[in-house]
């Protein structure tokens, strides 16, 4: 069906406001007019180097100026832009590029390294965009970003065009194994998070091009980004922002640094801010309580966080500095987008873990009855309307997260409510033992398989405790080898050399024995409280 598409949008915002900022990074700043040229010249690289409608590329970049442009070049060529988490090591980083069937990766120099050791594993893989970022030269097998990018400023368009059936993928880390893609028709996201974010019209019928003309009438909002582009929270207020005629702003450093992302708030009079929880907002606290008047903060008017607990008091120590901001916690996951939100500001209270629900939010028990405002019964959130199509090449999964009830469509990813009389919910948790680390999902038979293949280490189980940084501390309790002593150091430097370094944990603990029941399995609930007794937290 025709259905909304980014490309008809984004290229109908260049077209009203063509000398309006759309991307800055550092001292680098692309109008609109040049951020559709750039993105033509993306998409046409794509298909002359064979790309198929709907073939995926793969984007491994820190936040830069490429990420959105590569997006937006995909759309126009009718091909499947896919994230990649950077921090990835390299049997993921396969995993990934192969499970999505990547035929092109866009990527930072600092990263050719990393694909020189796996380029042989993932030959679907046909072209190699490569980004300075003075890492060092451009490797013989790939091609400078930057000639791309500028080879083609006249507007592209694939023989098979564009419509809304066509998919923006997000692959999530999720709580249930290895990431998963989760499959967004572009007409669906954009009646859903488009349509909440700028205009309700976008949720309509007809589809009508006349509705972005009519919105956008001078520059947008200026959104500046505190969290990677490759996660959803990240890349979806971007999104909302460009439909809207906006410009997003970049850090240009790759850690976050709070007086950085300040100071560049303050220099270009940003209005919103994309943050994850407690684990963004507790260091911003503490700089603006350390230095209240550094910095000049009044153009930013929003903050949002999606995907992780966030305190009340957190959110209200913010307000407590900028009382013209108010903060949206949105509860909402990549493959369930509008379950609720939390909204604070200055003389509110939303409550931690207490949500409005969306339109199209339930909660159902396991054998799918609604629960009753005010029961005290427990459930897991759904969420209709319009949600994503499913895991891509997952029809399993798929069927498991994507229910139909009383003839509706759902989402149901997992996370446990109870539903409050006056109708709002109050999150439990994931029903799933996923660790939820500094924004990142990590599940934890992942990370105990690696553990037990340390020579020391006879049984080993992976649970997060409390942590004021991460919001959850990989915790590692070990079974250790008859005659052998721990070596804490030795065994995270261990699946540091296995996997990504934030899915190693922080402290090995060793017990006598992990306890594991006839069936195989753990009480991680025992074991958590273990964890945080050994290590005096209370929480």
């Amino acid at each position: 069906m025709p259905g909304w598409n980014y490309a008809e949008i984004w290229e109908t915002v260049a077209s009203q406001i063509p000398d309006a900022p759309a991307q800055v990074h550092g001292d680098r700043t692309y109008t609109w007019r040049e951020f559709d040229q750039r993105a033509n010249g993306v998409a046409r690289q794509l298909l002359d180097a064979g790309a198929q409608e709907q073939d995926k590329v793969a984007l491994y970049l820190y936040n830069d100026p490429a990420y959105m442009e590569t997006m937006f070049g995909s759309f126009k060529a009718g091909l499947v832009p896919v994230n990649t988490n950077y921090r990835y090591a390299d049997d993921e980083l396969t995993y990934l590029w192969d499970n999505a069937d990547a035929v092109a990766v866009v990527f930072h120099g600092t990263f050719a390294a990393n694909i020189e050791r796996i380029r042989e594993r993932v030959p679907k893989v046909r072209t190699w965009l490569w980004v300075d970022d003075g890492a060092g030269p451009c490797p013989h097998w790939a091609i400078p970003y930057e000639t791309v990018a500028a080879s083609h400023p006249e507007k592209v368009e694939a023989p098979w065009g564009r419509d809304g059936d066509h998919l923006y993928m997000l692959y999530t880390g999720g709580t249930t194994g290895m990431p998963k893609g989760v499959m967004w028709r572009q007409d669906d996201n954009i009646r859903n998070i488009i349509a909440l974010g700028t205009n309700p019209r976008y949720g309509q019928d007809p589809v009508d091009y006349q509705v972005t003309r009519d919105l956008v009438q001078g520059p947008g909002i200026v959104s500046v980004p505190a969290c990677p582009l490759m996660h959803g929270t990240g890349c979806m207020t971007q999104l909302i922002a460009l439909s809207g005629g906006g410009s997003v702003v970049t850090l240009e450093g790759r850690n976050l640094d709070i007086a950085e992302l300040f100071d560049t708030i303050e220099r270009h009079k940003g209005n919103t801010t994309a943050i994850v929880g407690d684990a963004f907002a507790k260091p911003m606290l503490r700089a603006l309580d350390a230095e209240p008047d550094r910095w000049d903060l009044s153009s930013l008017f929003v903050f949002t966080s999606s995907g992780v607990m966030f305190s009340e008091a957190s959110k209200q120590g913010l307000i407590r500095h900028l009382p013209h901001a108010m903060i949206v916690d949105a509860f909402s996951s990549s493959e369930a987008v509008g379950m609720g939100q939390s909204v604070s500001a200055a003389g509110t209270d939303a409550g931690t873990a207490k949500f409005k629900v969306g339109e199209h939010t339930k909660v159902f028990t396991e054998d799918l009855r609604e629960v009753a405002p005010g029961s005290g019964e427990q459930g897991r959130v759904a969420v209709g309307g319009h949600q994503p199509v499913g895991y891509y090449k997952d029809p399993e999964k798929t069927a498991a997260t994507f229910v139909t009830v009383d003839g509706q469509r759902y989402s149901i990813p997992g996370d446990f409510a109870t539903v409050e009389a006056d109708g709002s919910i109050t999150l439990l948790g994931r029903g799933s033992v996923c660790i939820n680390t500094g924004g990142e999902k990590v599940f934890p038979e992942e990370v105990e398989e690696v553990l037990k293949t340390h020579q020391d280490v006879r049984d080993a189980v992976a649970v997060g405790v409390p942590d004021e940084k991460f919001g959850e501390a990989i915790t590692a309790v070990v079974e250790l080898a008859p005659g052998t002593e721990l070596d804490e150091p030795g065994i995270i430097a261990h699946v540091k050399a296995k996997l990504a370094s934030y899915k190693a944990p922080k402290r090995v603990l060793a017990v006598d024995t992990i306890g594991r029941a006839p069936n195989g399995k753990v009480d991680y609930k025992r074991l958590k409280q273990h964890a945080k007794d050994e290590l005096g937290i209370d929480a």
